[in-house]
């Protein structure tokens, strides 16, 4: 069968949203204002009702809520403990072990919070195996390990044995690994689509098929769509890699596709391989591959790092990434060579948008500070886009708290290099760094060029 990138699975196997979409027609009045009806958006809205139930809230969405960057992801729900190390070089060790400790709690609740809402998003709590895949990267978690260790006083990371790891993720290809207890997986579709009910339920008004083409910086702002302008007190800018528009936000982040796929349903060969208590996984390759089953047995199977992309909105490119749709599977094929003969139902591709520490841009726009951001989730955002959500709701409202004055709000974020130089560099800095794991995964080092030329690049999901 030859490979066509289609909808992600998320969105094609979610039921329709009981709401027809309302375009923003017209002209409406608005508290607070929030550009991006993904999970950040979402999360921020139900926070700001959460907080301040008068306040009126809108929502502005190109699409329909959830079916943009948080409809094509893997649906790993991780914490912020394996970016430790560089939260505490961001914001020193009482906040960093605090934002991880917030997204651990966030996982927690999630359970609690959907039920009381009836939201059934598929969530599962099964823990995170982080793992190596070629002997050059075991033991890439030790420095998180035991930083987490001294902070926190407690296993965060669980040492594993072979012989469990192979079992548990279904493959001998896994070398090593580590166990991260309180991670989990869900249906990035469902999780949407959810949210956005519970936004309306509290008020929220919400205008999908309604994209921002622009904005003013004065107060009050004006947020004009195609047919409609918002006029409104404060604005909340949560639309991720489509934030690469605007020049205060641009220069601290990249676009670069990601690739996934899910396989057709197999949850007979999954009870074969011993896959089933539903851990989420991911290697230690700097273009790091992540995966994951579901609840019907499939496998869903993603890597990053793929195309970057030229400074601007994500074009169609992003969406129709064939070549790392195929790295994607190729790399499937070699972890699972015993699930080779397994079709592939679906395969997408995305943008994400990626700081250079691989953390969020959280703050208000200097000498504009009724605008809030909050972007650069780095394809991490599932969970901590709640954490993020709760941060943005407090800058909106003015609540000075932990929340809105950590060392992440408004940190100061290193700039990537002006166009064209970003481009052409950065594609140099990719295709080394995609040599360099290819010939880590082979059993050696590699060039000096490629590992030298890697070194600038992003850092990753995970501290090493």
């Amino acid at each position: 069968m030859t490979l066509k990138i289609s909808k992600p699975h998320w969105i094609s196997s979610s039921p329709m949203p009981h709401e027809d979409p309302i375009t923003l027609k017209g002209k409406v009045k608005a508290d607070i204002a929030i550009i991006g009806g993904g999970f950040v958006g979402l999360w921020t809205a139900i926070a700001i009702k959460e907080l301040e139930p008068s306040a009126n809230v809108v929502v502005l969405e190109m699409g329909r809520c959830g079916q943009g960057a948080s409809g094509m992801n893997g649906g790993m729900l991780m914490t912020w403990w394996p970016k430790i190390i560089a939260l505490c070089k961001l914001c020193g060790q009482g906040d960093a072990l605090w934002l991880a400790e917030k997204t651990t709690q966030s996982i927690e609740t999630l359970a609690a919070f959907l039920d009381s809402h009836n939201i059934d998003a598929e969530l599962v709590t099964s823990g995170w195996l982080w793992t190596a895949t070629s002997p050059l990267h075991i033991g890439s978690w030790k420095n998180v390990q035991e930083k987490t260790r001294l902070l926190s006083n407690r296993e965060i990371f669980q040492d594993i044995s072979k012989e469990e790891l192979c079992w548990r993720t279904g493959s001998s290809a896994h070398l090593a690994g580590v166990y991260e207890k309180m991670n989990g997986t869900l249906h990035p579709g469902k999780m949407g689509s959810g949210l956005a009910q519970i936004a309306r339920k509290l008020g929220v008004a919400i205008f999908e098929n309604s994209r921002v083409k622009k904005f003013d910086k004065s107060q009050p702002v004006k947020l004009y769509t195609a047919h409609g302008v918002v006029e409104t007190t404060k604005v909340v800018i949560t639309n991720n890699a489509w934030a690469a528009s605007i020049p205060n936000l641009s220069p601290y982040f990249v676009c670069v596709t990601s690739a996934a796929f899910a396989t057709i349903p197999i949850p007979d060969r999954l009870k074969d391989i011993g896959w089933t208590g539903g851990e989420s996984i991911t290697d230690s390759q700097t273009t790091v591959n992540y995966y994951r089953t579901t609840k019907d047995g499939r496998i869903v199977f993603g890597k990053g790092g793929g195309k970057l992309l030229y400074t601007g909105a994500p074009r169609q490119a992003a969406f129709n990434d064939l070549i790392g749709a195929k790295n994607a599977i190729n790399d499937f094929r070699r972890v699972y060579p015993n699930l080779a003969d397994v079709p592939v139902d679906s395969a997408w591709s995305g943008p994400i948008d990626r700081t250079y520490d691989s953390l969020p841009l959280i703050g208000r726009i200097t000498k504009s500070p009724h605008i809030s951001y909050g972007v650069g989730w780095s394809g991490n955002g599932v969970n901590t886009s709640r954490i993020g959500g709760r941060i943005l709701a407090g800058l909106a409202l003015d609540i000075q708290d932990r929340w809105t004055e950590n060392g992440l709000v408004g940190r100061t974020a290193k700039r990537f290099p002006p166009e064209p130089i970003r481009y052409i560099g950065g594609n140099m800095v990719r295709a080394a760094t995609a040599r360099k794991d290819k010939s880590e995964i082979n059993g050696h080092k590699g060039y000096a060029f490629d590992r030298i030329l890697s070194s600038l690049a992003p850092s990753g999901l995970e501290d090493k």
